[in-house]
C-alpha cells in the first residue's frame, strides 16, 4: 500500500484522478495511463546502475520521471492498484521471444491479474509493446489498435495462462502461472537479467512506449514506429538525436545524469550497434558466399 502522498504523486505522474471506487472502467483508464505515460525502458542496466524491484523503490523511479522493465513497472502498478482498492496478483511468467525459445514460466516476467467487479483481468503494463489495456482472463482474441493477441491456457504451464502476441510485436507470447507469487520470488531472476553479460539487456538497450495506434520501439540506435500503416525505422546517429528521441518520444528527460553520464551512455549504446551491424553484415557476406 503506497502512501497518500505517493499515490497522489503517481496519479499526477498519470495525469489522472484517483478513482472513487475499484470499478472496471477505472482499471482501463489506468492502464491506459500507465502504458502512454511510463515507458518500459533498461537505461539504467546501460548505466551500470542495477535497480531492486523493491515496489516502492519502483514507484520512486516512476515519480521521479523514469521507467523501467517488467519488474519495476508491474510491481508499482500492482502498488497503485491495491492502494487504491483493487485485488491484485502477482504470477511467475515467462516470455518467449521465438520459436528457438522454451515456452513456460520461467521467472523472466512478471505478470497480473485483477479481480474487479464480479471479473477477473490479466493487466501488463510491463510488457513492452504489448497490452494496451487488460484482458479478461478467459479463452479469446482480442484486438486493440493495430494488434491481435490471443489467450488461451497454457501448454507449457499445466493450470497456467499463455498469452499469444500479435506477429508483429517484439516477442513470440509469454506463459504465466495461475498461483499467485511474492516480490522474493523475482529476486534472483532480476539478479540476472540487470547484472549478467549474458542477460540480453546487458548489450542493447531497450524503450518502448504504447498508444491506441501502435507501439515506438527503440532498440539501442535504431527508432521503430508500429501501427496500421506499417513498420517504420529510423537509425539515429548521433547523440543529440538519440536523447531528443528519448525526450520527445518516451518522456524520459535524464536529468539526473551529468554531462559525463550522457556521454558514456551514448558511447556504449552507440559502440553495441556498430558491433551488431558489423556481425550482421557479415553474417548476410557468409551466407550469400555460401
Amino acid at each position: 500500500m503506497l502512501s497518500s502522498a505517493m499515490t497522489l504523486q503517481y496519479l499526477e505522474r498519470l495525469q489522472i484522478h484517483r478513482p472513487k471506487r475499484p470499478t472496471t472502467a477505472a482499471l482501463f483508464a489506468l492502464h491506459r495511463a500507465h502504458v502512454e505515460k511510463v515507458p518500459y525502458e533498461t537505461l539504467e542496466i546501460q548505466l551500470g546502475r542495477p535497480t531492486s524491484i523493491d515496489p516502492d523503490e519502483s514507484v520512486d523511479r516512476i515519480l521521479g520521471g523514469r521507467g523501467g522493465y517488467c519488474y519495476h513497472l508491474n510491481g508499482a502498478f500492482a502498488a497503485l492498484l491495491s492502494t487504491v482498492g483493487y485485488r491484485v496478483a502477482w504470477h511467475l511468467a515467462g516470455v518467449q521471444v521465438g520459436a528457438e525459445s522454451a515456452a513456460g514460466a520461467n521467472c523472466n516476467h512478471l505478470a497480473l491479474t485483477v479481480e474487479c467487479e464480479g471479473q477477473t483481468w490479466f493487466a501488463d503494463v510491463g510488457l513492452a509493446d504489448a497490452l494496451y489495456t487488460p484482458l479478461p482472463l478467459s479463452e479469446g482474441m482480442y484486438s486493440q489498435g493495430c494488434m491481435t493477441f490471443g489467450l488461451r491456457l497454457s501448454e507449457a504451464k499445466p493450470g497456467g495462462w499463455r498469452f499469444d502476441h500479435d506477429s508483429k510485436g517484439s516477442f513470440l507470447g509469454m506463459d504465466f502461472q495461475a498461483e499467485p507469487a511474492s516480490p522474493a520470488d523475482f529476486v534472483e531472476q532480476h539478479q540476472y537479467l540487470s547484472t549478467s553479460p549474458k542477460s540480453p539487456f546487458a548489450n542493447t538497450a531497450f524503450v518502448f512506449r504504447r498508444d491506441f495506434h501502435g507501439v515506438d520501439a527503440l532498440r539501442g540506435c535504431v527508432l521503430t514506429r508500429i501501427d496500421r500503416d506499417g513498420r517504420r525505422k529510423h537509425e539515429l546517429t548521433t547523440g543529440e538525436e538519440w536523447f531528443a528521441v528519448l525526450r520527445s518520444r518516451f518522456g524520459l528527460t535524464l536529468s539526473d545524469l551529468s554531462a559525463s553520464e550522457r556521454q558514456g551512455l551514448w558511447h556504449r549504446v552507440h559502440e553495441a550497434h556498430v558491433a551488431r551491424e558489423s556481425t550482421m553484415t557479415h553474417a548476410s557476406y557468409t551466407a550469400a558466399a555460401d
